[in-house]
């Protein structure tokens, strides 16, 4: 048992830093994103200088409508006063919307956090990639996440919920069972570990085609 257990330890360890390179690559490529359109800021307004020295205004309006579609593949949607929190839920979202996944969030965290940025990315990359892999199996006029960040009193308030197939999830053992491959249990097991070790409270509830995840957090 023993043996089996530090086994364990090691393959949720090496999980969870797969999972943080993970989180951090799409950070990285966002804020890539987010550069590259900043650097070609100055030849965009020498666009438009030109088509306006010229009057051609449709070519103009064209051009910011161009400009604007693209503005929203790196736009920051998601300011929390927090930059690690903004760095990666505007990544996920970026991502959800890329397979066509609306995202609801409402996220403000006036406070610095106590919680350390890996457990923050920990948590919220697993229950975001959790909430997208449930949410793919859905047709895409169905697919909706809420996500809900907020401090209560001297605790962390967070709240991710996906509408899933139609059915109650079954739980067994008191958990709800997984469906997904490799990697998922992990994932839950490393939430719930983080969660345990800061003290903190963990719920999951599937009711009416919905599956929702609610922590609290102490940042005493």
């Amino acid at each position: 048992m023993k043996f089996l257990s530090k086994n364990m330890d090691k393959q949720i360890s090496e999980y969870q830093q797969e999972l943080i390179e993970t989180h951090y690559r799409e950070v990285d490529n966002m804020y890539r994103k987010m550069r590259g359109w900043r650097h070609d800021y100055r030849n965009h307004i020498q666009t438009m200088k030109a088509y306006a020295a010229a009057q051609d205004w449709k070519a103009i309006c064209n051009y910011l409508d161009l400009l604007d579609e693209d503005l929203t593949t790196v736009d920051t949607v998601v300011k929390t006063g927090n930059p690690m929190t903004d760095a990666i839920l505007n990544s996920k979202i970026s991502l959800a919307h890329s397979k066509n996944i609306t995202v609801h969030a409402d996220a403000d965290i006036p406070v610095k956090l106590k919680t350390s940025e890996i457990d923050l990315c920990c948590i919220i990359g697993n229950l975001f990639d959790n909430a997208i892999e449930a949410s793919e199996k859905l047709p895409e006029e169905e697919r909706m996440i809420r996500v809900y960040m907020d401090m209560k009193n001297t605790q962390l308030y967070i709240s991710f919920t996906n509408f899933t197939a139609g059915k109650k999830l079954e739980r067994v053992g008191g958990v709800f069972r997984t469906t997904k491959g490799k990697g998922h249990g992990f994932g839950l097991a490393r939430i719930d570990a983080i969660v345990e070790r800061l003290g903190g409270y963990i719920s999951r509830n599937s009711e009416d085609g919905a599956f929702t995840t609610e922590i609290l957090l102490p940042q005493k």
